[in-house]
């Protein structure tokens, strides 16, 4: 486990995320129902949360009391994740081009 994968791990109820981030349950799930925040579920149906989901929880209240609205910062996740993966392909195919330029083989 890398120093950051704590930061993703679902442990936190929606009880101490209320007051960790001043937000209300209805507010918290009405992220969730636009799709800002992505809660795990136990098998009882409870929602889990991360230390990065409670930072972003924090980042969409601050921007909500700024004016901006729910499907802008929807649209600005959705362009940071396109931008992500496209550095994130490009990374693969140089790791790949250097890879079969000095004939380096992965091994699974």
């Amino acid at each position: 486990m890398g120093k950051e994968d704590y930061k993703e791990k679902k442990v936190i109820t929606i009880g101490i995320v209320k007051e960790l981030t001043g937000l209300s349950e209805r507010q918290i799930r009405y992220y969730e129902e636009r799709k800002l925040i992505f809660p795990e579920r136990t098998s009882g149906g409870s929602r889990k949360y991360s230390f990065a989901d409670v930072e972003l929880l924090m980042e969409i209240a601050n921007k909500i009391e700024d004016g901006v609205q729910t499907y802008e910062i929807r649209q600005e996740m959705v362009r940071k994740q396109k931008q992500q993966n496209e550095k994130d392909l490009q990374k693969k195919m140089i790791q790949g081009q250097l890879n079969a330029h000095f004939g380096i083989q992965k091994y699974k």
